[in-house]
């Protein structure tokens, strides 16, 4: 039976230039996971077959995607975990977002002049917040999970020591920092062999990373932030100009924080509280929303409020939002009805309303995939969305030598002069400055959509982009699209500034397109698709499961 229903996932993972997607029959009891890459979605399935819960099976995917997809996310970065537990019906948060080291200082990427210094919130490990990965990883396992961390990190220390595949997105990603990488020994030896990138179908194998899962699996969170990996850390990083100290290591700890929920036409939206902005935005998109009939309105005029309120939710972003240790937060406001009820009588029907007429920042300056998101549900119904980041492609591009992590550039994600654009072209203030041991503010945004028609799980990467992907697979799903449908959705998206919707070829018709430009609507085809949605559906009435991995990406599925 287990044979056979792996013969099957290998042939769904065959056509993966379709939107993957797979159903259990009707009244089985039912897992289902969706994960970007095939190793990692196995990796899954290995664990709940071992008598894991999807907590174990979050550990298990989550370090599979360190070792096979390490564009994206790994040891070195951060990441946000949204579970849902069957039996309490708890929901929580767990933020393992990256901190600032604690010598880092409010100007410390602006020259003499106050200006920004090019490349160093990018490159290298001064680019670098202490990462909170591994210590999540051991949080999940020993208070949600049922199984040792010997156990559900025993797939990505196989896949770390046996070798994978390079993938055309490794490729491309090297291709595109190779420059950069050259400027750690480390990662050049490994990913730049003879001094040029390695290429998809080779098979790289990574004995470093591999010893250091060893030791985290063995010693728990004192197998990284404390001893041999961590002074080979510190060692490295501040060899290469960096500012870690064993004391940045010793002090990170996991944060377990109150998902937001919103409703919207029957649905919750269960998503992340600040330091990730998603939740706040969803509130405020989907409160703005909430007071039009928007069934009876053309779809132009519903794509329209929906980018203007878009444009809205992302302006209290860039003014208001930050670490909440750090930060008083107008949260009450931002999340009341009222305050949406306000923000509507700036909104014009027939025309757009220029980014510059709203009361807020100006942008002094001027995405990516390079995240990673998962789902799964168990049989129990326990559930996670997990968003795992390094920033941009391979973090810093930078190894810390012995150790095999690549550290991520998530310093960028701090507003470092109010109003410069950062990586994503995102602007902020004052609210997500730098600070020593202080997070930096997120568009990851890990979500559960619930109603009486069932449950979604979701999230993708997407960099700014995250939100407003979410956000549309949201409202289709409150209008009754399947998984399938939710991934393979063309997209389009406001950011406040730019000014300006970049969409996916498709994502418009013709008439719509005509009519949001005649609205004063600039409209910017994007020169490629983006994002890499992983979705997991649970329907109520039928106990049907089904799963779906974004046709844009190479993920895989399972649902048994």
């Amino acid at each position: 039976m287990l044979l056979s229903r792996r013969l099957c996932l290998l042939l769904v993972a065959l056509v993966w230039a379709m939107p993957v997607a797979a159903k259990a029959a009707r009244g089985a009891a039912q897992a289902g996971i969706a994960t970007a890459h095939p190793l990692a979605t196995r990796a899954g399935e290995e664990i709940l077959a071992a008598g894991g819960n999807a907590f174990d099976a979050a550990v298990a995917i989550s370090a599979a995607l360190a070792v096979v997809e390490p564009t994206a996310s790994g040891l070195g970065g951060g990441a946000f975990w949204l579970l849902h537990e069957a039996k309490s019906g708890r929901q929580i948060l767990v933020d393992a977002r990256e901190v600032a080291p604690g010598a880092a200082s409010h100007d410390m990427y602006l020259d003499a002049q106050g200006q920004p210094r090019a490349g160093v919130t990018l490159n290298g490990p001064l680019a670098a917040g202490i990462p909170g990965a591994p210590a999540g990883l051991v949080h999940l396992a020993r208070r949600y999970g049922r199984l040792p961390l010997a156990k559900t990190l025993a797939p990505a220390i196989r896949y770390a020591e046996e070798g994978v595949e390079v993938t055309r997105a490794m490729e491309l990603g090297l291709r595109f920092r190779a420059a950069d990488a050259r400027g750690s020994p480390a990662f050049a030896a490994l990913y730049l062999p003879g001094g040029k990138p390695v290429v998809a179908g080779d098979v790289l194998r990574f004995p470093d990373l591999a010893r250091t899962l060893r030791r985290l699996a063995g010693a728990g969170r004192a197998g990284f932030y404390e001893g041999p990996v961590a002074q080979q850390l510190v060692d490295g990083v501040r060899a290469a100009g960096g500012i870690w100290t064993l004391d940045d290591l010793a002090r990170y700890a996991v944060i377990e924080r109150q998902p937001l929920r919103t409703g919207y036409r029957g649905m919750t939206i269960v998503s992340a509280p600040p330091p990730s902005s998603g939740g706040v935005a969803f509130a405020n998109v989907f409160n703005i929303l909430g007071g039009y009939d928007l069934a009876g309105l053309a779809t132009v005029d519903q794509k329209h409020l929906t980018i203007e309120a878009m444009r809205r939710a992302y302006r209290d972003r860039a003014i208001y939002l930050g670490d909440p240790a750090f930060v008083t937060m107008p949260l009450d406001r931002l999340l009341s009805p009222f305050y949406a009820a306000g923000q509507r009588t700036s909104i014009l029907l027939d025309r757009a309303t220029p980014s510059i007429q709203l009361s807020g920042l100006l942008a002094e300056a001027g995405e990516g995939t390079n995240t990673t998101h998962f789902s799964v549900l168990d049989p129990r119904g326990n559930r996670v969305a997990g968003t795992m980041s390094i920033n941009t492609w391979f973090g810093s591009a930078f190894i810390a030598p012995g150790t095999g992590v690549i550290l991520n550039n998530e310093m960028d994600d701090f507003s470092i002069k109010t109003g410069v654009a950062n990586g994503f072209n995102l602007i902020g203030a004052e609210a997500n400055s730098i600070a020593p041991g202080k997070r930096m503010l997120s568009s990851m945004s890990p979500t559960f959509l619930e109603s009486g028609r069932g449950v979604a799980i979701l999230g993708t990467p997407g960099g700014s982009r995250i939100i407003s992907m979410v956000l549309i697979a949201a409202q289709a799903w409150a209008d009754g699209a399947d998984a399938r449908q939710m991934v393979a959705l063309k997209r389009y998206h406001h950011q406040y500034f730019p000014d300006a919707v970049v969409y996916e070829d498709g994502a418009f018709t013709p008439e719509e397109q005509a009519g949001l430009e005649a609205k004063g609507h600039e409209l910017e085809l994007s020169s490629r698709s983006y994002g890499n949605m992983q979705v997991v559906t649970w329907d109520r009435a039928t106990g049907r499961v089904e799963a779906a991995s974004d046709p844009r990406g190479a993920g895989d599925v399972t649902v048994y």
